[in-house]
């Protein structure tokens, strides 16, 4: 015997025995009332249970008022409890329709511009037009192609850039160290001056590399 609720937050949890819907889900989406009609959710829970993915209620229970606000039949299922629209965003049509019939419903109304179906316990009958068949149920998602990391001539520019300024730092320090260090010593230092303008020149290199680099990918839509 169906359960009438005025609101459906007024049902009981230790009642409720569909694990994969909530109340909520199920009521009437303008008033907030309820019909549980156990036979249909039976049914509505067999059908997830069969499909293994997870269900998107657009319509369930209807009171009378709101069903004629959104334009339902006059004897519309859904204010029996007894029928469900069920968004196809992420199911077969074709397979969910196979599945639904198995379990046990038997009314199918197709609306593949709003990307629903209806189901009900009525008597067996069918209309709209049906949803044209999937290549697949999902297309594959592949990720943008980018450029291999160790091959990346930004990353080859800011790697020499970021070497080279550690070099010329190095020198600079030893530099330091042997101005310190005896006199026999002192006749290097001069060239190690000249080492670190190399290095800060292969840094400045390497740094041009690397913008040039990125102007160059920005240019052709690599990035």
């Amino acid at each position: 015997m169906p359960r009438f609720h005025d609101h459906y937050s007024a049902v009981a949890p230790d009642t409720w025995r569909w694990p994969d819907f909530s109340p909520a889900e199920i009521a009437c989406r303008g008033t907030g009332t309820l019909l549980v009609h156990e036979g249909a959710l039976d049914a509505l829970q067999a059908l997830r249970d069969r499909l293994g993915k997870p269900m998107i209620v657009r319509s369930g229970y209807r009171s009378p008022q709101h069903n004629r606000a959104v334009g339902g039949a006059p004897a519309s299922k859904h204010m029996e409890g007894t029928a469900f629209d069920i968004s196809m965003a992420n199911h077969d049509p074709e397979a969910f329709e196979r599945e639904a019939r198995e379990v046990g419903f038997r009314g199918f109304g197709f609306y593949p511009r709003s990307g629903f179906m209806h189901v009900d316990l009525g008597p067996a009958r069918q209309w709209g037009e049906r949803f044209p068949a999937r290549a697949a149920p999902f297309a594959q998602e592949v990720p943008p192609a980018r450029e291999v990391l160790a091959e990346s001539r930004t990353l080859r520019g800011t790697g020499a850039a970021g070497v080279a300024t550690i070099g010329a730092g190095g020198v600079e320090i030893a530099q330091e160290l042997l101005a310190e260090a005896q006199g026999a010593i002192l006749p290097l230092v001069p060239y190690l001056d000249t080492l670190r303008w190399v290095f800060i020149a292969l840094a400045l290199g390497g740094i041009a590399v690397a913008v040039w680099a990125r102007l160059d990918d920005w240019k052709r839509g690599r990035r």
